[in-house]
């Protein structure tokens, strides 16, 4: 009896739960909590002609309105459904039926990828903004054509550094000062390691170069199997740094309720470097 190694199933089943737990920490997001729909449908200068067009009265009567806070209200609702709907399937679905449900996964892919564009656009535009999604907007593609086989190994390897090197390089513009360090990293640093401010902004500046540094020595094959396995350290204590630096036992659902959804959909950050890691390793058979 032949039997595949494990690592390949292994590699499986981090593609399964990352894009699972990047679903559901939107869907969670988007029906309990806020999205950024209002940096797009509250812009004057890009909504403003389009809106009138379609509605009439005055650009002051629409983003004081009732109508429009119920349409962008019912938006998010339906992506955090659509959201939901995909994790589930995620969940459930065989290797061998994930090709009929491609234009979903697809699907899921421009929807993140929009919502990774209104961030930016919170962020004016920020380039690093956008890029710091890719794993995330990325991930239903890989999980989809991965998992069916129609992609090579070797392909879906080098997409995926690619997109762990973009991701990790644009966090690491922010904490580096690039773009203004956002206080919410400085925050999360003073809350869990106790350093002073001025302590926790050099930590983040160090943390940033080692972005850019895995950014190139995750494509050195000699040295890439290591430095994939310090992004999967990294990324997994940046995603669980949003419940603990977060948490407080006097409410510890509520804490968890408000915050654990950001530590969802951030896993993949450890579990995309930790499944290429797998994929460096030759699929062998062994007999029995």
């Amino acid at each position: 009896m032949n039997l595949k190694n494990s690592n390949q199933q292994i590699v499986h089943h981090l593609l399964r739960l990352a894009c699972f737990a990047l679903l559901a920490g939107r869907a969670w997001q988007h029906l309990f909590w806020d999205a950024p729909f209002r940096a797009l449908l509250w812009d004057k200068e890009l909504m403003e002609s389009l809106v009138l067009f379609f509605r009439g009265g005055t650009w002051q009567e629409y983003v004081t309105s009732a109508g429009a806070d119920h349409f962008i209200q019912t938006s998010k609702v339906i992506f955090g459904i659509f959201y939901a709907i995909m994790a589930l399937l995620t969940l459930v679905v065989g290797s061998r039926q994930l090709a009929k449900f491609t234009p979903l996964y697809i699907l899921s892919s421009v929807a993140l990828a929009f919502l990774a564009l209104l961030y930016s656009k919170e962020k004016f535009f920020h380039a690093g903004q956008f890029f710091e999604y890719t794993i995330q907007f990325l991930l239903p593609l890989f999980f989809c054509y991965g998992l069916s086989n129609r992609i090579e190994k070797k392909k879906l390897l080098l997409l995926m550094k690619i997109a762990i090197a973009f991701t990790f390089s644009a966090h690491g513009l922010y904490a580096i000062g690039f773009y203004p360090q956002p206080g919410v990293y400085i925050d999360m640093i003073i809350n869990i390691l106790h350093l002073r401010e001025a302590t926790a902004k050099d930590f983040l500046v160090v943390a940033g170069v080692l972005d850019f540094v895995i950014a190139v020595t995750i494509f050195i094959p000699r040295i890439a199997k290591y430095f994939l396995l310090y992004a999967a350290i990294w990324g997994g204590l940046t995603a669980f740094a949003r419940g603990w630096a977060n948490f407080y036992w006097a409410f510890p659902l509520d804490s968890l309720h408000q915050n654990l959804y950001e530590t969802f959909y951030r896993l993949p950050h450890m579990l995309i470097p930790l499944a290429a890691v797998l994929m460096l390793y030759p699929t062998v058979k062994k007999q029995s």
